[in-house]
């Protein structure tokens, strides 16, 4: 046993994180908290290592798919009831008999489950296991003691282990008996608005009698927010119902007198009391906190108090100044959370100052919405690519008090220089700069060959200055711009001029140079050369069914009629392309080439889906539908006043767009080339260290950030602590949405859609492709797992360049997350796809095989069926 009083956050391992909490609590001064006791986790582990049938139980459950709820339930049922008719040692009974006699051997408890994986920071296991209340005489505290250990292994407790990826063995039960408290109300107290993420709001519930009215859902509680020790909302809500104590013991559901039931259950005074209560604890524990509170008489007790795992982390800053964050990840296609190395490999790339919070990066973008120029240049910018983030920033800037105005600098005091004058549409400068790159990338791959230890990490360091050189020059950013330019110029004015709306869109397909289209063409060029093959097909159906990695099933390719054609076809398009994969921003990930087997499934629905020559018959079908489209445009502006003049400048930028698009794909591809050398190398190098015993497996390199993995290779010493903790932070990372625009009190804005011209129901989004399409939807979050027909509608949460493949089969596209010129709307246009992005939770409003139609000119879609 251990008191309260005798408990910190070094004990976890023996009371389980509610018990921790709770002997934390009892220390914090000013916080009342009824005294108690834990029987520790010792105590369960000598009951359960008496009944050896429990061993063979676990070994079967471990071994239980997580959905096979009905082979779940039969086993947790199985191991409850074990568990629940142990005997209890003599000197465990005693123990706990001491501690109830320095108590109060006649008061009444609750008796708690308190896991060893629940209430921590990284994953609250909150109602996994039970709580029994007002529990009275040591045999029935015995009795709910063994009830508690039981709860480790309800169906649903099983089922949360299974799908987080926790030990069931690993997992151990302590209980906690605390002293009762027969409050006259009751409730929560949420240091950060559980809505919103803001930490500078605090949110309190409250209703009559025992806590548990609220938990349970019997009642709807008083919800109060307070903000500056002033509340701010008040909903009273009516409160027909409470739960009291039973003289016999556990609790009952009892009736409110009516004159009581629509009567706030706290005053103003005693909500504002209790948030400073609850921002001591928070303060103590350093993270916004969930707080379980009982108020009887006029003092308030704290019975629980647990870290909220939900809210989305804040960067850190070192000043007291308002901060609003806009996603990376969302400009990038890149939601998930990013290993430590991918990080920082990331912040050395990129000329911006970027923040870390929850495993993505944020750029800070408050001084550029403190001037009138800077405001109106972010804003007109995002309105284009993303109007959700646009609109998230104006929420902030409407609220007047967030960001300080600052005037704009002093035009006179700002360099003078003339702008570069505009590039010629020459198509030699594309293909000049494409030159380069090609040479940069091949000379950096022959020169890392033979470098390890330091110079290895010293190469890396200083090629990335040479990336940057190529990814961002002044000639490689005007033939971007002047291609999107071009884009919005044929827009506006074609709109203005007949009425035609997102009219480049037609005209950007199949334009040369761009390196992701082709790659997605090029695979059904792999599927032409293993057709021809049956037992090629059918052997590669079996890598798929067999769900093989790397890439040793290329080999065995060999033994077949047509393999070697096959494999070396597979092998091709892996050196042009097998740097690519999903999330390729983050250098961690697995590349084509790591994992070849990743496009079988891609390549074998082209066999199904295509006729022998699709690739080169598609490029030829965008190319002629776009001079079609280019011809009937010209036509009709002749024939407007002035038409010869239009017709002539339309031209003009027609042949611009045509020249410039395609290169914008470009310096990514160059950027994750170059990233896979970097990763092919490191990983080499962590080889190295793992023969050397420094580190125990090479994965463990990408949860080193660049400098400390630079410091572990010159010193052949690292801090494994370190790097187990930075794994369970990527897997709690994993779980969370980052939100596209979160301000520096931890608020997450969404942004809203302004418009009224969609059918009532429709799903609103961006326009980024033209037409309309009707098909089955097939929602798909792992490209691996897509089992796509020629006409479904691809829909998920983002693309980038390694869903190309996909998009050959599609007829159109709808994705979560995207703007006017990410990957997904750039190849939409290319291939002629209508496709509507930056549809708000379209993988969770949209269900596999439903039948919808996607306005890709107008921006939504709509569900038929």
């Amino acid at each position: 046993m251990l008191g309260f009083e005798e408990i910190d956050s070094t004990n976890v391992a023996d009371v389980g994180g509610k018990g921790v909490h709770l002997g934390e609590l009892s220390r914090i001064n000013g916080i009342r908290v009824p005294d108690g006791f834990c029987v520790t986790t010792d105590a369960f582990q000598r009951v359960v290592a008496e009944a050896p049938s429990i061993d063979a139980q676990l070994d079967l459950l471990s071994r239980v798919e997580p959905d096979d709820h009905a082979a779940i339930r039969t086993l947790s049922a199985d191991i409850r009831r074990v568990v629940e008719g142990a005997v209890i040692p003599d000197d465990i009974v005693a123990a706990i008999s001491e501690s109830l006699a320095r108590l109060g051997e006649q008061a009444s408890y609750a008796v708690r489950s308190s896991a060893t994986a629940e209430d921590l920071p990284t994953a609250s296991f909150a109602g996994q296991q039970d709580s029994y209340l007002n529990i009275a005489g040591l045999p029935a505290i015995l009795r709910h003691v063994r009830r508690c250990w039981a709860s480790l292994f309800t169906e649903r407790a099983v089922t949360y282990r299974r799908r987080n990826g926790f030990d069931h063995r690993k997992v151990r039960m302590a209980v906690v008996v605390q002293q009762m408290v027969f409050p006259d109300a009751a409730g929560i107290l949420f240091t950060a608005d559980p809505v919103t993420s803001n930490r500078k709001v605090a949110t309190v519930e409250a209703g009559w009698g025992l806590g548990e009215a609220l938990v349970s859902g019997l009642v709807t509680g008083d919800v109060y927010t307070v903000r500056d020790d002033q509340v701010v909302t008040t909903a009273v809500a009516a409160k027909p119902r409470s739960v009291q104590a039973s003289p016999g013991g556990g609790t009952r559901d009892a009736p409110v007198e009516p004159q009581r039931q629509t009567q706030p259950a706290l005053t103003d005074e005693q909500v504002v009391r209790l948030v400073r209560l609850g921002r001591r604890i928070e303060a103590h524990f350093g993270r916004p906190q969930d707080i379980e509170w009982c108020l009887a008489g006029d003092d308030f007790h704290i019975v629980q108090s647990r870290p909220i795992t939900t809210l989305f982390p804040v960067p850190r800053t070192d000043d007291q100044e308002n901060h609003v964050y806009v996603s990376v990840g969302h400009q990038q296609m890149m939601t998930d959370a990013m290993k430590p190395l991918g990080l920082s490999l990331w912040q050395l790339t990129t000329p911006r100052p970027m923040h870390e919070a929850g495993g993505r990066l944020f750029v800070d973008v408050a001084p550029l919405l403190a001037t009138p120029a800077g405001r109106a240049n972010l804003l007109g910018t995002l309105g284009k690519s993303d109007p959700l983030i646009r609109d998230a920033l104006q929420t902030v800037l409407d609220r007047g008090d967030f960001i300080r105005s600052l005037p704009d600098e002093d035009p006179i005091a700002a360099p003078a220089g003339d702008p570069p004058a505009p590039i010629e549409t020459d198509p030699a400068v594309v293909t000049q700069l494409i030159r380069h790159s090609q040479a940069s990338v091949a000379t950096l791959r022959s020169e890392i060959q033979t470098l390890s230890g330091p110079a290895l990490l010293d190469f890396i360091l200083a090629d990335i200055a040479e990336l940057r050189r190529v990814l961002f020059s002044p000639q490689s950013f005007q033939v971007i711009m002047a291609g999107m330019e071009a884009t919005w110029w044929l827009n506006d004015h074609l709109e203005a001029w007949l009425g035609e709306k997102n009219a480049a869109d037609a005209l950007t397909q199949s334009v040369p140079h761009n390196i992701t289209s082709e790659m997605g063409l090029a695979l059904l060029d792999v599927a032409d050369t293993i057709r021809p093959h049956a037992d090629v097909v059918t052997f590669l159906h079996r890598v798929v069914d067999e769900g093989r990695e790397g890439d040793g099933f290329l080999d065995e390719l060999a033994g077949l009629a047509g393999g070697r054609e096959a494999r070396d076809a597979i092998r091709g398009y892996l050196d042009e392309y097998g740097m690519r994969c999903a999330g390729e921003i983050d250098i961690t990930r697995t590349r084509w080439s790591e994992h070849p087997a990743t496009l079988v499934p891609t390549i074998l629905g082209n066999i199904k889906n295509f006729e022998p020559g699709a690739g080169k018959r598609h490029f030829e079908q965008g190319r002629q539908e776009a001079r079609r489209k280019e011809q009937e445009l010209l036509t009709r502006l002749r024939a407007l006043p002035h038409g010869e003049q239009k017709a002539e400048e339309t031209k003009r930028m027609i042949d611009r767009v045509r020249t410039f698009a395609g290169y914008r794909e470009y310096p990514k591809y160059g950027m994750v080339s170059r990233y896979f050398a970097y990763k092919q190398a490191l990983l080499r190098e962590a080889d190295r260290l793992v023969r050397t015993g420094t580190l125990r497996e090479k994965e463990d390199i990408f949860f080193l950030r660049f400098p400390e993995l630079q410091e572990v290779v010159r010193t052949d010493d690292v801090d494994a602590e370190l790097i187990v903790e930075r794994r369970e932070a990527f897997r709690s990372y994993e779980a969370l949405t980052p939100p596209r625009v979160l301000t520096s009190d931890g608020e997450a804005i969404t942004g809203r859609y302004r418009r009224d011209d969609a059918p009532p129901g429709a799903l609103v989004g961006l326009p980024v492709s033209a037409g309309t399409v009707e098909g089955r939807a097939r929602v798909v979050m792992d490209m691996a797992q897509a089992d796509l027909e020629a006409g479904d509608i691809l829909v998920t949460a983002y693309t980038d360049p390694s869903w190309t493949p996909l998009f050959v089969t599609v007829a159109g596209l709808v994705t979560e997350v995207g703007g006017l010129m990410t990957h997904g709307a750039v190849i939409a246009r290319e291939y002629g796809l209508p496709a509507v992005v930056g549809v708000e939770q379209a993988t969770r409003l949209i269900r596999d095989g439903q039948r919808i139609r996607v306005h890709g000119t107008d921006g939504y879609v709509e569900i038929l069926a």
